[in-house]
């Protein structure tokens, strides 16, 4: 043997001994076979959930959002609580979280949104009393906080100035929605007087292009993000719901096809974060969670737009394309990269959990096919269930992140348990996989050591049997 075939067989015979794939801690116990050395271990404890486990789980998260959301009145410098309602103070606001959460923010719609499922989901009303209780103080308080406006002008300092004064799209449309939400499943008070004026902004107040496309203004001058079609899309859609007047179904259509023209790239499968039109031409950078906020934003417009709507179709075939291009870039651990595309970027939370809620809606809905998604809905709750920890905490959560024009920027945002963004949507995801484990038209089957989600009206399916 000479020496170059001598050492091709060396490095042969090393790469032949390395293990095809890094070892994990886990083994699945869904396969009884656990010995068997094809098997495998994984990163993550691949099984199927219960309903017991994900109940567990959002009944953490809902304990931990309990405790750390107070819903009083307290001087500022201070914190002594104020009782006496009967004149306004200068320095009265409303009592922060631990965590310096407001409860009127746009990520504590997203939570009362996943409340209200996981209520729903479970039978629970534990789940909606957090909803009821915040929105209650809101309706009793705002008399107080207008007095407290008319007599100081605090402006942006007054607590109340997102539903006193909205100003954009974070400050309306997602509460907003919430609101609506609430209304349907009967929880809290009657909040038409906020309902009124923040879907008067994203209707008729809010910047927008000559187009009718929702805009914004900062940080550049005229610009389009995806997180806007959360941020306004569902607020238009569920006034068409609550009013059933057409033209805000139009309006939400129209807004979602526009959106989608601007930012989605057909080849990749992907919204980019952003769009400017003093440089529409700019590289373009996927941000996992916009691309969340794409498709919460038709699942969410679907749930309630008739049917009949010639819209309809269009959003639907939208969202089954963005489902497949999102669906392609999941990771070995059932969540997905801070930047989408780009597989050396952090794993990030608050974008998983949005992509495994709407995929699981998406097939309980009757969207998308079980067969091809429910897999990578459960493989999406797997990974998502261990960022959460034992005090409820989400963890892994990317922080506010405006739109950026570089890829240091958006790699290294920070992670935070504080960060909002992923409460609400692992909220909606956890309830979901219950309704998915629970639906009747599903047999979710453990065959040749992964999981197949077969219709049950399928009859013999065609794979082989262990």
């Amino acid at each position: 043997m000479t020496s170059r075939s001598a050492l091709i067989a060396a490095v042969a015979a090393t790469l032949l001994a390395l293990p095809a794939h890094a070892d994990g801690p886990y083994r699945n116990p869904d396969n009884k076979s656990v010995y068997d050395a094809s098997e495998g271990t994984y990163p993550v404890p691949y099984k199927k959930p219960t309903v017991a486990e994900i109940t567990a789980a959002l009944n953490r998260i809902r304990g931990y959002m309990d405790a750390t959301t107070p819903t009083r009145v307290v001087h500022k410098d201070s914190g002594v609580q104020i009782s006496d309602f009967s004149k306004p103070a200068a320095d009265a606001i409303v009592e922060p979280s631990s965590a310096e959460w407001g409860i009127q923010i746009y990520e504590m719609g997203i939570v009362h949104a996943g409340l209200i499922k996981a209520a729903a989901a479970t039978g629970d009303r534990k789940f909606t009393a957090m909803t009821a209780r915040h929105f209650q103080f809101m309706a009793d308080k705002l008399p107080y906080f207008t007095a407290q406006e008319q007599q100081f002008h605090l402006q942006r300092n007054n607590s109340f100035a997102r539903v006193l004064e909205p100003r954009s799209l974070d400050d309306a449309g997602s509460m907003c929605a919430a609101m609506i939400r609430a209304h349907f499943a009967n929880v809290g008070p009657d909040m038409r007087p906020f309902i009124d004026v923040c879907s008067n902004w994203v209707y008729k107040k809010q910047f927008r292009l000559p187009d009718g496309t929702l805009a914004r203004q900062r940080p550049q001058a005229v610009s389009l993000w995806a997180d806007d079609m959360y941020m306004g899309v569902p607020a238009l859609a569920e006034m068409g719901h609550l009013t059933g007047q057409q033209e805000y179904f139009d309006d939400a259509v129209k807004n979602v096809l526009q959106l989608t023209q601007y930012l989605f790239n057909p080849q990749l499968g992907l919204y980019t974060h952003g769009w400017s039109s003093n440089n529409p031409d700019a590289p373009r950078f996927y941000w996992a969670r916009a691309n969340g906020w794409a498709v919460l934003t038709m699942s969410d417009l679907l749930d309630v737009l008739p049917n009949t709507h010639p819209g309809y179709p269009k959003v639907l075939a939208q969202l089954r394309l963005a489902l497949r291009g999102i669906a392609e870039q999941q990771s070995g651990t059932g969540l997905w990269h801070q930047m989408i595309d780009r597989h050396d970027s952090y794993l990030e939370t608050s974008a998983s959990a949005m992509f495994t809620y709407v995929i699981a809606h998406a097939i309980n809905e009757g969207w998308i096919s079980a067969a091809t998604y429910g897999s990578i809905a459960q493989a999406g709750w797997v990974g998502l269930n261990t960022r959460i920890n034992a005090r409820g905490q989400v963890e892994g959560t990317c922080v506010g992140t405006t739109l950026a024009s570089d890829h240091i920027y958006y790699y290294n945002r920070p992670t935070s348990v504080d960060a909002l963004h992923g409460y609400g949507p692992t909220l909606l995801a956890g309830a979901e996989m219950i309704r998915l484990l629970n639906n009747p038209q599903i047999d979710i089957q453990v065959r040749l050591r992964t999981y197949h989600y077969v219709p049950k009206d399928a009859g013999a399916t065609n794979y082989s049997h262990e």
